[in-house]
């Protein structure tokens, strides 16, 4: 059987750009079943890379739905340390995400799901910090549905957006916006039900062209912890661990979040975010800059870069971008600034970014030189 001419050239671009696999590297490749076709083009390139010894960690949904369902409180709070040992072993590592059931947690108890993530942080912290790292996808027929696409069309969007960009002039390109990003005090975001100061000042941006997220393209900082102050209201659903968050609208004061409310989920939505003391303030704030993603589809790996969107994730921050808040949450949420409304009308169609009180985005369109 032929493997599609796509996952060769997705593959390619995972083991050879992104995580620059030489001779001698321990790989771990975690991935879900019906990513089959792409992992064994990676095993392939991998193992002519030269790569010493190549770990597999496969499974689905169900595996998580059963523990959660079945797991006591002692299981649920045991921190795996052999995971852990394996990871410091570990010189790369990719993440093969291939949904077969994007609601197949909605029904497990959202507190037991933040316990474990915050148990577990300490591995996905050491993966992040000290491996070279990609995630991506592989289209399924479960994620086309959120989408609202066939699997046919979905797989375009899918490789598209991972093949067709040059990811080296993607990374010039967005160094602007990065110098820029670093040169600026205070952020103000102005759209429909939002208006948001947040203070950058000292901290640093990340240019973010593939290295790390296959599909990729964005530029992101975090914020002076105690900074954020006024209200947003989020454009798309947001998603955690399976389930759909819908209309949030969160206010500020002095950094924290202090009324989070949603027209579906709000009960889970605070439940959440008082997973533990850093997650109702703001680790990392995003500008989208891939305008080949133009479209919504539930999927935060896509969702988080379409062009002319900013997404402001709750919770952990990067040590990279110099954030201080510390959480076993970080939850993007994301805002277009491109679609109008009858509260904008002051603003034209869509809404403003203003760094330093200049205006440097209207209507999800940059406008800086």
């Amino acid at each position: 059987m032929l493997t599609d001419s796509r996952v060769i050239k997705q593959a390619q671009i995972l083991v050879t750009y992104s995580c620059k696999v030489k001779k001698g590297d321990n790989v771990l490749v975690a991935s879900d079943f019906e990513a089959k076709p792409l992992l064994l083009e990676v095993y392939k390139l991998l193992i002519q890379k030269g790569a010493n010894e190549v770990r597999f960690n496969t499974g689905s949904y169900e595996f998580s739905e059963i523990f959660f369902k079945n797991a006591s409180n002692d299981q649920i709070n045991y921190f795996p340390q052999i995971a852990m040992d394996e990871m410091k072993k570990m010189d790369c590592y990719i993440g093969i995400s291939s949904v077969t059931n994007t609601r197949g947690l909605s029904q497990i108890d959202a507190k037991n799901m933040s316990i474990r993530a915050k148990v577990v942080r300490p591995i996905t912290d050491y993966r992040v910090e000290k491996t070279r790292w990609v995630i991506t996808r592989f289209p399924t027929n479960a994620q086309a549905q959120e989408a609202d696409m066939s699997l046919s069309d979905y797989s375009d969007f899918v490789f598209n957006a991972v093949n067709r960009v040059d990811w080296k002039k993607k990374f010039k390109e967005q160094e602007t916006l990065r110098k820029l990003i670093d040169a600026t005090k205070e952020v103000h975001i102005l759209g429909e039900e939002t208006d948001l100061r947040l203070t950058i000042a000292g901290r640093k941006a990340e240019n973010c062209a593939g290295e790390h997220n296959m599909p990729d393209g964005e530029v992101f900082t975090s914020v002076v912890e105690d900074s954020a102050n006024g209200f947003i209201s989020y454009s798309f659903p947001a998603l955690y661990m399976g389930r759909e968050y819908h209309d949030i609208r969160l206010e500020f004061r002095n950094g924290k979040v202090v009324k989070a409310t949603a027209s579906k989920g709000e009960k889970d939505l605070n439940k959440i975010l008082d997973m533990d003391s850093g997650s109702r303030f703001v680790g990392e704030l995003g500008f989208g800059n891939n305008y080949q993603i133009k479209r919504f589809t539930k999927d935060i790996l896509f969702d988080e870069k379409i062009g002319g969107t900013i997404h402001i994730a709750l919770g952990k921050g990067y040590k990279e971008t110099k954030s201080l808040n510390k959480s076993a949450l970080h939850w993007d949420m994301i805002k277009d600034l491109r679609k109008s409304g009858p509260a904008l009308r002051s603003l034209g169609e869509g809404g403003e970014i203003r760094f330093d009180d200049k205006v440097v985005q209207r209507n999800g369109k940059w406008v800086f030189n």
